[in-house]
């Protein structure tokens, strides 16, 4: 059977979930749509999703129209949930973009579209809405051209827009305004079109087809996901003109989208992009031994069902695969890998039950796994919970959910702008055994050197393998490792090469007559804890620069914004880039630091009047000049502080 995976996407309130809602109906995969406002709707299965009535993580479902099999992907609409679009639109063979009739093309519907047309995935536009009051299908096409740059081909028509009453109506394929959007892209179809020839509806449909695949044009069709209008006639435009999933032999390749846990434990969400994965296969990963595939479920019209194996084109859920997410199987097409960018904003968190604090730890750990978005440090000696996040809902779906599913209330602390350190120079440090009051049975030497940008941190045991036990060495490292989670202003340190210089232990020994004593032998522990102290020394004397996040951003401009938004940016230290028109708008870009960002989405609706697109992302961190670099209070003890170092962490 032949197979279409399909995103649904929009921006928040277009109505893509009702849009979803409305398929599985028409399919016959339900016997009533569901409601976003009732809570109802199938793919909306977090409680905070159905309680707001947001869809916060992809959801996957399937339906049958004709021979075509779709797999529906229900994507978040929030902006802070753009990196979840993004994951989902990789495995995708096409996408649906939901735009509302009434309020048109939304800033986050600018952001979607040109992740679409990054990842090169071929699109129809629905116009939702269109038995709304208000509804405009003249000015959203309008605006899809302008705002989008897109080349659209109406394939629909509507009647008595803005009322219940509103009806959709197929345009043929070789009415005039079909054939003049399509002869912009086609040169056969243009020939005959500029000689006065007829053209036949199956040569535009051929030429329609070879232009979407190429993303060169896209499909516009009108209707009403809550009445249904126009839905059945998108279905004929999905089945007929998108591309679909190919099913290539070779290997087993494929791209993990999601990681989530039901009843019987944890599944990783993939889609297989060539080959057959069976249960039982051995699955090799990135930097992971061989594992082994224990079940396989299939996503179906009927459900997510038990199958022997997966096949090419196919989603599935998989257990016994400890992969996460934006990890490859094998060698997938490139276009299909993508790269998580950093969260640039972090927060302390604390259940509110102090009783439920390692409970609230085991909670934010799986839900770490399951989305790579969230970054999470557990400091247990201190009791503390830091998470690095992507935008201030994010916090509000992580109470939610340790609420729903671990039962465990908690508190956030104030956000903050995520830094990091970046080693300056070249620093030495060197602690000897039962020297200056070491309190270890260890003695370390280490050497710290500034690497390069996105070098991470890299350590060498130097001349020691040989001199020194590999535990001891491996133990070493790990007190590194964790001190640096800290620099000498709180921040992480990376982009450096910590070396080892020199060691010193006792060998494994007993007193007459006994067993091991460990008051007289070398542990672990002693490495592990003095190097702390050690690298921090070393870090002292190499020094280090605060680094902010710098995003790049891209402002749709109405012209006569121009002046007044420029100022601000000027203001808020915004470098530009470059300028460009768009459709009547002008298009500035530039870089920005994350802590800006607020400052500059507030300011936007008032200066543009609601007009302004502004889309931002990660480029890379920059140096903190031109005021005092901010400083993270530490969490635990400081190993900068010898003696208290000493006191605080005993042998």
């Amino acid at each position: 059977m032949p197979l279409l995976n399909l995103g649904i996407v929009a921006h928040v309130d277009a109505g893509k979930t009702s849009l979803t809602e409305r398929l599985l109906y028409e399919a016959g995969a339900v016997s009533r749509p569901g409601s976003v406002d009732a809570g109802t709707t199938r793919t909306d299965s977090m409680e905070l999703e159905r309680r707001r009535g947001i869809t916060i993580r992809a959801a996957v479902t399937s339906i049958a129209v004709g021979d075509l099999m779709i797999n529906l992907l229900d994507t978040p609409g929030h902006p802070d949930f753009i990196a979840e679009v993004e994951r989902s639109l990789a495995v995708l063979d096409a996408a649906v973009l939901v735009v509302s009739a009434v309020e048109g093309v939304q800033p986050q519907t600018v952001a979607i579209w040109r992740a679409l047309r990054r990842i090169g995935v071929p699109t129809v536009v629905f116009v939702n809405k269109v038995d709304r009051s208000g509804a405009d299908v003249g000015t959203v096409l309008a605006q899809i051209r302008r705002r989008l740059a897109a080349h659209p081909v109406v394939l629909t028509t509507v009647t008595g827009q803005g009322g219940r009453d509103a009806r959709v109506h197929p345009a043929g394929l070789d009415t005039e305004p079909v054939v003049a959007a399509v002869a912009e892209v086609d040169d056969a179809v243009a020939a005959r079109w500029l000689m006065n020839r007829r053209v036949r509806a199956r040569d535009v449909r051929r030429a329609i087809r070879r232009a979407v695949r190429r993303t060169e044009l896209t499909p516009v069709a009108y209707g009403s996901a809550i009445t249904g209008a126009g839905v059945r006639e998108l279905c004929q435009v999905l089945a007929e003109l998108l591309p679909r999933g190919e099913h290539r032999d070779g290997p087993p390749a494929g791209t993990v989208f999601a990681v989530d846990r039901d009843s019987h434990g944890r599944r990783v969400w993939l889609r297989l992009w060539s080959g057959q994965l069976r249960v039982r296969d051995r699955v090799l990963l990135p930097g992971a031994r061989p594992q082994t595939v224990t079940e396989i479920a299939v996503t179906e019209p009927a459900g997510v069902v038990v199958r022997p194996s997966v096949s090419a084109g196919q989603i599935a859920a998989v257990r016994g695969l400890s992969a996460r997410v934006g990890q490859l199987v094998g060698d997938p097409p490139r276009r299909h890998a993508y790269r998580f960018p950093p969260p640039t904003r972090q927060a302390l968190v604390e259940p509110v039950e102090p009783a439920q604090r390692l409970a609230m730890f085991a909670g934010l750990a799986e839900l770490a796994d399951e989305d790579p978005l969230v970054d999470l440090r557990l400091d247990e000696q201190q009791e503390q919970a830091v998470v690095r996040l992507h935008g201030e809902v994010q916090k509000e779906v992580l109470a939610a959910l340790l609420q729903d599913r671990y039962g465990v209330r908690v508190r956030f602390s104030g956000t903050l702008t995520a830094c990091i350190e970046r080693v300056a120079g070249t620093g030495t440090a060197e602690e000897r055994l039962q020297e200056r009051g070491n309190p270890y049975l260890a003695g370390i030497g280490l050497r710290v050197d500034a690497a390069p940008v996105g070098h991470g941190i890299e350590f060498s045991p130097g001349i020691e393998p040989g001199r020194l036990p590999p535990a001891f060495v491996a133990a070493t490292e790990q007190g590194m490792r964790a001190a640096l989670r800290q620099g000498l202003r709180g921040w992480p340190v990376t982009d450096c090469t910590v070396t080892m210089t020199s060691s010193q232990y006792w060998p494994r020994q007993s007193k007459p007559h006994q067993k091991f004593d460990k008051s007289i032998s070398s542990v672990a522990a002693d490495f592990r804890n003095l190097a702390a102290v050690v690298v921090t020394a070393a870090l002292r004397r190499a020094g280090s620069r605060v680094c902010q996040p710098i995003e790049r951003f891209e402002i749709n401009l109405p012209p006569q914004a121009v002046d007044p938004v420029l100022a601000l940016l000027g203001r808020v230290g915004a470098v530009l880039c470059d300028t460009a028109p768009a459709g009547g708008y002008l298009e500035v870009s530039g870089d920005l630091p994350s802590a800006r960002i607020p400052q500059v989405v507030a300011a936007l609706p008032d200066l543009t009047g609601g007009e302004a697109v502004l889309t931002t992302r990660f480029d890379h961190y920059a140096a903190v000049t031109g005021e005092e670099p901010p400083v993270l209070p530490r969490r635990g003890p400081d190993p900068g502080d010898r003696e208290a170092w000493f006191r605080a962490v005993p042998r």
